[in-house]
């Protein structure tokens, strides 16, 4: 199969089309033939090691400290079960998909556990559509409900709000009865009303910390929200839901928390199969749809990557590996 493969860390230049071996599923697994996946923030950052201060080290040891262990990215992806395991009860031959995984998208084929992260695909989603639920929904999802709480009539602001997180922050906070405010650019203001946001902050024009407005939970998707900013922006039981920040900021966050009525939040997910069904079910009764910035071909991968670095990326970045039975919108 062909797979997109990166030897060591860089530029985008350092992403190669090779042929690898197909994975054989063992007992327990399901081969799923990929139709598309997408490049995302986290697929950035192992492959660039760009990360958040604090952590580059940390990251070289975990992902190999002289060339990444796990050579093929990619961490979302739709696609068709083409062969199971004899265990395997949960799906069947022919069912279309998309799953969460950690490595190994970016391929034309991926082996998962019939347990992992893996949902039917909506019928009402193109495979490409469907490709980008995963990552920003689920990430949306875990801040949002399960560490922030989010509550009817409660006020957020999402700084970083056009990113596949943020997208997906503020169509779920929508869902949920909050009020939304993005933080974005003044290019991307029509794109996050679109969504659903009330309110719209150019960043380039003014710093949201320093207006005087107050809110019940501010989500960082970019990483410069830090407590010492953002605390007076924060109402007496406010929550600042960290998603990117350096690593003294997640180690204060835990005695903010616990010395404050306001808190400071952060974590990962649990059980993202179960957060996959319930964006299924949203995308389904018309309430969720991940919004497609840009298609690529696998062969253009690396364009695909110099994109995501330009920071202009608005939603998700999709990867078709094979033609999709589907028409895709955008």
């Amino acid at each position: 199969m062909r797979a997109a493969i990166y030897k060591k860390y860089g530029a985008p230049e350092v992403v190669q089309i090779l042929e690898v071996k197909k994975p054989i599923p063992k007992n327990n697994e399901v081969l799923i033939k990929i139709y598309a996946s997408t490049i995302n923030s986290a697929d950035w950052r192992l492959r660039s090691l760009e990360v958040p201060k604090g952590y580059g080290v940390l990251v070289r040891l975990a992902m190999g400290i002289f060339g990444p262990r796990n050579k093929i990215l990619g961490m979302e992806l739709a696609g068709v079960i083409e062969e199971i395991g004899k265990d395997v009860r949960k799906f069947k031959v022919g069912d279309e998909v998309f799953a969460s995984c950690m490595f190994g998208a970016h391929a034309q084929y991926r082996v998962l556990k019939e347990d992992a992260a893996i949902a039917l695909k909506p019928d009402n989603l193109s495979f490409e559509e469907a490709s980008a639920l995963s990552f920003g929904g689920s990430t949306a999802l875990l801040f949002l409900k399960t560490l922030g709480d989010i509550k009817i009539g409660e006020k957020l602001l999402i700084n970083g709000a056009s990113g596949a997180v943020g997208v997906a922050a503020i169509q779920l906070a929508k869902y949920f009865g909050a009020e939304v405010t993005a933080v974005c650019s003044g290019a991307n203001a029509e794109l996050v009303k679109s969504l659903g946001a009330e309110k719209v902050i150019d960043y380039q024009k003014e710093d949201f910390s320093k207006n005087g407005q107050t809110y019940d939970l501010i989500m960082d998707n970019v990483g410069n929200a830090s407590w010492s900013r953002v605390k007076n922006s924060l109402n007496e039981t406010g929550r600042l839901l960290l998603v990117v920040a350096g690593l003294l900021e997640m180690i204060k966050a835990a005695f903010v928390s616990n010395k404050n009525g306001k808190r400071v939040l952060t974590g990962t997910p649990k059980d993202k199969s179960k957060d996959l069904q319930f964006l299924a079910e949203l995308v389904e009764k018309g309430k969720y749809k991940p919004h497609i910035d840009n298609i690529y071909s696998l062969e253009e991968i690396v364009a695909a990557h110099s994109y995501v670095d330009s920071g202009r990326k608005r939603g998700s970045v999709v990867i078709t590996m094979l033609p999709s039975k589907l028409t895709m919108t955008i």
